[in-house]
Formats: structure tokens, C-alpha cells, sequence
């Protein structure tokens, strides 16, 4: 089924930042690259800046926002950027950066001017952001992740997301612990913030209880904002036997009330480093890698209209991201 796709995370980024030799187009590294984009009819990409919490985070930040800005220059045959008002047109990829875990803009003992500083030049060589994670699956100054119990939303986390309002920039929920999630809310309604929501590649914990997975109050508050939610494809989120989960996950978002906002967050990472052997293979065969998609509409078009299939190959996040910046 050929239809545009926009997917909203992948960690092209951070492989070229950290891999000696890594190269965007080898396709034998990385399920992202981009002979897998094109074959897929991928025409935009989301590419996360990813940090872990360590010293060094903010200049691997740096550095991942260095090389999306060499991957869009107007030099390039392959890439652009996404202006958030059309597909390319150019036969490009459009890339869009987004920063998962706000280490990279800020590590634990690192003054707020310097962290107002890093957070200013990242948007400046980026010209735009998809979107912000707090936190990854750890705790940092700003918050708990997903993998932590008992964090909410810090202080740090509060000043943060003050210095996002207004700036059309997205706040994800996607390694959120529940409480962070639920501080988050509680922060923007108490403080009246402007940050939309979303939730850039999580699937749904009612299909598959795990804490990486969304609850649905926190997936319909999203829908009930106007959000986006990109369906992961990595099997320990999905079911770690069944590809099929896949399909279930899609439609549980349209059954909760995403029509408007179901989507693709692949999460398309370089895997080969990985230590826990238990991880393997990362992704079931039919969503091996980005040159999937096709396929993968096929075989939901017995389960979807031919609307909905628009909506979550790249409708909603092409009208999220309009509006957005309309």
C-alpha cells in the first residue's frame, strides 16, 4: 500500500554520534537508514537527540544536533528539513529533531544559564523540535522515567517545562513515570503552561502491561488535548511472542478514541552494541525495519478504512504539527 509515512522517533542520531564509521545509508546497521526510509516511503522522520544521564550528555547533545544540521544542509541529496507544513516535494527525506531525556540539556550540577544556553543553541541549529522528554528510564534533575518508582515531576522539571511554554514545542510522554506524567499535567494546568502533549513512540499497557506501555487515562488525555501517539515497534513493548500485538496495539488507539491521533514512533535503534543478549532480536520480522511500512498498512486494511490508514501513515502528525506552528 503505497502511502506517505511520517514516523515519529528514531535514534539515527545518536548512532552517528557514537559508532566509529557510521554512516546513515548503511542500511546492514541500522533499521533507520536511509535505503530502509526510502523503501518504506518514509518522507518525514523524527531523529531524537538521546542522552543518557552522564557528564558528558550535554555535549553529545551537541554533537547529535551538529550532525542533523550536516544531514539537512542544502547541500544534500537525500535529506531535508521539515518545515511542518508539507511533505518534501524534492524526493528527500525531511528529518525533524526532537530530544529525548533532558540530560543532554542539562547534567546534574550544571547551572540554568548554562542550561537555558545549551537549550537555546539546540533550537537555533535545529530551527524547530518535534518534541521534549523529561527523562529517559532513569531518574535525572527533572524527573523519574518510566523504569522508576515513586518520582514525579521535580523542580527542575517545573523550570524546565516554564521555559517551553510558548515555544511550540511538544512535552512527550513516552518515558514518563506515571507520576512524572501526572506531575507534568498538574504543572501545565496549575501554571497555566502552552505545551502540548504527546507521546512520540509508546504503545498501550492494556495490550501489554509493561511500565514502558501507556495507561489509557494518560493515552486519552492525550486524545482528549489534541496529542499525538506513536505506536513503538520494539517486541518487548508490543508482546515478546506474538508479532500480531503490533496490529493490536494500532487498533486499541483507534478504540479509545485516536483516530486523530494514532501514529508511528518505531524507535529504529543501532542494536549491535547491546549487552543484554535477552533483547534479541529486537524487532519481530514484520517490522524489521523501515522499510516495513507497506506492508504493514496491507495488512491492517482489513481493520481500517481507508481514512484511518491515511490518519496513521502520516495525516495526524502532518495536521498535529500544522496547527502547531500554524
Amino acid at each position: 500500500m503505497s502511502l506517505p509515512i511520517i514516523d515519529l522517533h528514531c535514534d539515527l542520531l545518536s548512532y552517528l554520534a557514537r559508532i566509529p564509521n557510521a554512516s546513515a545509508f548503511a542500511g546492514d546497521e541500522i533499521a533507520c537508514a536511509y535505503p530502509h526510509l526510502t523503501a518504506g516511503n518514509v518522507q518525514m522522520q523524527v531523529c531524537a537527540i538521546y542522552t543518557d544521564v552522564k557528564p558528558i550528555s550535554m555535549d553529545l547533545a551537541w554533537k547529535q544536533a551538529e550532525i542533523f544540521d550536516t544531514l539537512v544542509s542544502k547541500e544534500s541529496d537525500s535529506f531535508s528539513v521539515f518545515d511542518c507544513k508539507n511533505l518534501p516535494s524534492d524526493g528527500t527525506v525531511s528529518l525533524f529533531a526532537s530530544i529525548e531525556n533532558a540530560a543532554g540539556l542539562g547534567a546534574e550540577a550544571t547551572s540554568w544559564t548554562e542550561i537555558y544556553g545549551q537549550f537555546d543553541r539546540i533550537l537555533e541549529k535545529t530551527k524547530k523540535l518535534a518534541y521534549i522528554s523529561l527523562t529517559h528510564h532513569t531518574e535525572n534533575r527533572f524527573g523519574g522515567g518510566n523504569y522508576t518508582e515513586g518520582i514525579g515531576l521535580k523542580d527542575d522539571g517545573k523550570k524546565l517545562l516554564d521555559y517551553m511554554s510558548g515555544k511550540k514545542i511538544p512535552v512527550d510522554f513516552s518515558h514518563t513515570s506515571d507520576l512524572l506524567a501526572e506531575g507534568i499535567l498538574n504543572h501545565i494546568e496549575q501554571a497555566n503552561l502552552d505545551i502540548p502533549i504527546i507521546a512520540s513512540h509508546s504503545n498501550y499497557r492494556a495490550i501489554w502491561d509493561h511500565k514502558r506501555n501507556l495507561p489509557d487515562e494518560f493515552a486519552q488525555e492525550i486524545i482528549r488535548r489534541k496529542g499525538i501517539i506513536g505506536v513503538n515497534f520494539l517486541r518487548a513493548f508490543l508482546d515478546t511472542e506474538v508479532p500480531e500485538r503490533l496490529f493490536e496495539h494500532i487498533l486499541h488507539g483507534f478504540e479509545i478514541g485516536g483516530k486523530k491521533a494514532q501514529a508511528f514512533g518505531a524507535d529504529y535503534f543501532y542494536t549491535q552494541d547491546f549487552a543484554d543478549p535477552n533483547r534479541f532480536p529486537f524487532y519481530f520480522p514484520l517490522a524489521e525495519d523501515a522499510s516495513q511500512y507497506p506492508s504493514l498498512l496491507e495488512s491492517l486494511s482489513n481493520k481500517l478504512d481507508s481514512e484511518s490508514l491515511e490518519n496513521l501513515a502520516y495525516k495526524n502528525v502532518l495536521t498535529f504539527y500544522q496547527n502547531l506552528h500554524s
